[in-house]
């Protein structure tokens, strides 16, 4: 992240929350700074500063998506994104997020439904594809470069390696109609700003059309480890089936249709947590290094689920 570019953003979401800033004393907050997204709130709006490679023509259709379903994604408040210091910004009301420090308010029934329901709905305009396997890739690839040596980095390359070349970004997904959110977690939900508004899906940085398994895998990976209680899982997959969602069937098993996309995100998150253990030249804690032995006991794909 450049430098100025927190304080030009800041500036920026002040001017676009009130017709005369001078006279403003509503507190500004700092929700995200990253090289890949800042993101700063002022009063009702909020503004982000997305990646610096985001693609101008691919945003502005995934910013039409959210405009187009309100019930599913929060909608933004400008159609199309503008530029601040070479990089792309995006307008949205704020709203309530997940209270992280609260697991057992934890909304994944809601999160559940609204994935079924976005999977369910065809896609409004033409959408690049989902970016999931991209994202994956990407961490792979700087785990790659960041830590060749460590420990940890042979398990996740070989973890890796066991999935077909879809899950890896190096080919089509099998699925090229559904439309995904493509990075789905409980930090990708707010409720409306309304007052007691329902839950909502935000970030559409990756949202596309492509495998809808992929949106259930970072749940089904947390559940694998031993990061999610069999509970809330429960909870979240049945709800999902509940409304009728596509990625599993309607009961039995759902593990022939999760394992690849679980085993992907199982390495990227791991992927992605020796990478900053090594940046940061501390040992994997407790939660990392679970990420990394599940990895470790992975053998070979089944021959069935999406990757058939």
């Amino acid at each position: 992240m450049t430098t100025d570019l927190l304080p030009a953003l800041t500036a920026h979401v002040t001017a676009t929350a009130h017709a005369n800033p001078r006279t403003c004393h509503c507190a500004t907050a700092t929700l995200a700074a990253r090289e890949d997204a800042t993101v700063v709130r002022h009063a009702g709006t909020v503004a982000k500063a997305h990646a610096p490679d985001a693609d101008p023509s691919e945003l502005t259709l995934r910013l039409t998506v959210a405009t187009r379903l309100p019930g599913i994604l929060l909608p933004p408040l400008t159609p199309t994104p503008t530029e601040l210091h070479g990089r792309l910004v995006t307008h949205w009301p704020y709203g309530t997020p997940v209270d992280l420090d609260d697991p057992d308010a934890a909304p994944w029934e809601a999160a559940a439904t609204l994935l079924a329901l976005l999977h369910r709905t065809p896609a409004p305009t033409a959408v690049p594809p989902m970016r999931g396997p991209a994202k994956a890739a990407h961490a792979v690839a700087l785990l790659r470069t960041a830590a060749p040596h460590h420990p940890a980095t042979a398990p996740v390359l070989h973890a890796w390696a066991t999935l077909p070349p879809w899950a890896r970004g190096e080919a089509p997904m099998p699925d090229t109609t559904t439309l995904c959110h493509g990075d789905l977690h409980l930090g990708q939900l707010i409720r409306h700003p309304a007052h007691n508004g329902p839950w909502l899906l935000i970030d559409v940085d990756d949202l596309g059309t492509g495998v809808p398994e992929w949106d259930l895998a970072r749940p089904a990976a947390w559940y694998a480890c031993g990061l999610l209680a069999p509970d809330e899982w429960h909870r979240f997959l049945t709800a999902y089936r509940t409304a009728g969602g596509p990625a599993v069937p309607p009961d039995g098993d759902p593990w022939p249709a999760l394992d690849v996309p679980a085993r992907a995100l199982t390495a990227q998150t791991a992927a992605r947590a020796v990478t900053k253990a090594v940046a940061a030249g501390r040992p994997l804690d407790e939660v990392e290094q679970s990420l990394v032995d599940a990895c470790a006991r992975m053998g070979p794909v089944r021959p069935s689920g999406p990757s058939s």
